[in-house]
């Protein structure tokens, strides 16, 4: 089965801010960066059930699922909801930055 992938304005926003920080450090890699993000991402099309649940599903009613993109220490999370046969990315963040809340997650309709 083939998904569809959705991303949230904040998963938007948080790859955008990642991009500048990036970009503000390394000039040189900051495009490569954020086009394998986004290659990351389309591959949710295909078993994005495969990816563990995050630590934060314990405290929804809906299980949150999270990828890991980039290496140790400099990896980001990104978090996505499998509704039917749509992915919902809901946030993209460093992997150092705390737990997200439930004032954090804006469900998708």
């Amino acid at each position: 089965m083939t998904y569809r992938v959705q991303v949230a304005a904040a998963a938007k926003r948080d790859a955008e801010a990642a991009y500048v920080w990036l970009k503000s450090r390394t000039p040189a890699h900051c495009a490569e960066w954020f086009n394998g993000l986004v290659d990351a991402i389309n591959d949710l099309t295909l078993f994005p059930k495969r990816w563990p649940l995050a630590r934060e599903s314990v405290h929804f009613d809906e299980e949150i699922r999270q990828m890991l993109y980039g290496r140790k220490p400099h990896f980001y999370r990104v978090r996505f909801v499998v509704r039917g046969s749509t992915v919902h990315v809901l946030h993209i963040r460093h992997g150092a930055r705390r737990k997200m809340g439930a004032s954090d997650v804006i469900w998708p309709n």
